[in-house]
């Protein structure tokens, strides 16, 4: 049986006020196609399909279309629920989905049998196959849904209550798959492997920004050699793709397209996934590239170097699809109109400028010793660029923010009896 291993859509997502509906939608076709192409026989998505509990219409659209879209080529869905993802908003169309040959987990049941699920081979015609592996399909974990806090508890306490309890989940699943397998195979006459999957991180696994916490304060990560002995673990929260401890048949297939700019230089993937029908022989998994459909990137230096590197990152966008850029600024003077010199530095090159930041390591206070600055050294437009420079916000709203601040200067100068007098009123 081939599956294909992927995760953390988040269809619904805005990056920075920009929308992702060309993307994903662009997602889906090539989807579609790569099915056809390597003969896959069910799709497997470890969470995190939306963004939000309450997603938009448009996404909602696409994930139609992606259900329709697989159904009508024969093959099967399996979908969990992730830490983004409304227990009821996937739950509000199971039953309608699982007639177009898709089958959706939201939350953890509470009992182990209904955790086990047949994912079926590739349907042929009006004709079914039959079952071509187990799954053992835990979606994201609720702390709520397993443990219960105890008076006079310790973090600790509660951090190692909470593994125990995932732990548990795992492997009660896997006992009733292991039955599961056994009448089947009594049926069947053929060996079916047994896979598992998650939402959550385990030991090790690199993250990136825009991966949330999910068990802040009570788990920081789950270890790799608490899951059962399945044949592939198919893993989603972590964007980056990776295996999990070294091992070839735990995966996480990371997302599918760059959610912060800190993963725009990332080789986006989906993993198919061959499983034997032979006990004992290990899947072979084989990356499949995934196209970047909105070039993105991240740029840093002084802003005598920047020009290069703007016109460096440029050479990735066109007219139609220029790129994303984050800009950041190495150096300390603080320059009140950064934003705008930046943006100067943009015109004319396929790309748009979505955030300006400075390069952070140091606190205010610390850069302002550095330099031997004080309060009353400073005029008003040089202390509210220091403090802008302190916010991580995009360039557009910098940019309005300073012409604001501006404004506002010259209407108290427009009002005061003198210039110094308006300068010590806006200084206050």
């Amino acid at each position: 049986m081939r599956i294909l291993h992927t995760s953390d859509w988040h269809l619904g997502q805005h990056f920075m006020g920009k929308s992702r509906q060309a993307e994903h939608a662009a997602l889906i076709a090539w989807l579609l196609e790569q099915v056809e192409e390597h003969a896959v026989d069910a799709v497997l998505i470890a969470g995190d399909i939306f963004d939000t509990g309450a997603p938009p219409s448009y996404a909602r659209e696409l994930y139609s279309q992606l259900v329709v879209g697989l159904h009508g080529a024969g093959i099967s869905l399996l979908l969990l629920g992730g830490n983004h993802d409304s227990v009821a908003t996937l739950g509000e169309s199971r039953a309608l989905l699982a007639r177009l040959n898709t089958q959706v987990l939201a939350q953890w049941s509470g009992h182990a049998g209904q955790h086990v699920l047949e994912l079926p081979l590739r349907r042929t015609g009006t004709q079914q196959a039959g079952p071509g592996c187990l799954v053992c399909a835990l979606p994201f974990l609720r702390p709520r849904d397993l443990v219960q806090s105890q008076a006079g508890q310790s973090a600790q306490d509660k951090q190692q209550a909470l593994q125990t309890a995932i732990q548990d989940c795992y492997q009660q699943v896997y006992a009733a798959a292991l039955q599961r397998r056994e009448t089947l195979a009594a049926e069947l006459g053929r060996h079916l492997p047994i896979i598992a999957t998650g939402h959550l991180t385990t030991v090790g696994a690199s993250s990136s920004e825009s991966v949330r916490e999910i068990y802040v304060g009570s788990l920081e990560a789950f270890p790799s050699n608490a899951f059962p002995p399945v044949d592939y673990l198919a893993l989603g929260h972590i964007h980056k793709p990776q295996k999990v401890g070294g091992q070839e048949h735990m995966r996480y297939s990371g997302s599918p397209i760059a959610l912060s700019f800190d993963e725009a230089g990332q080789a986006k993937q989906m993993l198919l996934v061959d499983l034997a029908d032979t006990p004992d022989t290990s899947p072979r998994v084989t990356p499949l590239p995934v196209p970047c459909f909105q070039p993105m990137a991240s740029v840093q230096g002084t802003l005598a170097e920047l020009g290069a590197c703007i016109q460096a990152a440029a050479a990735a966008g066109t007219a139609s699809a220029p790129v994303w850029l984050e800009v950041t600024v190495a150096e300390n003077d603080y320059l009140p109109d950064l934003t705008e010199r930046v943006q100067t530095l943009c015109q004319g090159q396929p790309v748009e400028l979505l955030r300006v930041k400075r390069l952070r390591g140091k606190s205010a206070s610390a850069l302002q010793a550095q330099a031997g600055e004080s309060l009353h050294e400073l005029d008003p437009a040089q202390v509210f660029a220091r403090r802008l420079a302190l916010e991580e916000i995009d360039a557009a709203l910098a940019l309005s923010l300073g012409q604001c601040h501006a404004e506002i200067l010259d209407s108290l100068a427009k009002e005061g009896d003198g210039g110094g007098d308006a300068a010590g009123k806006a200084h206050a």
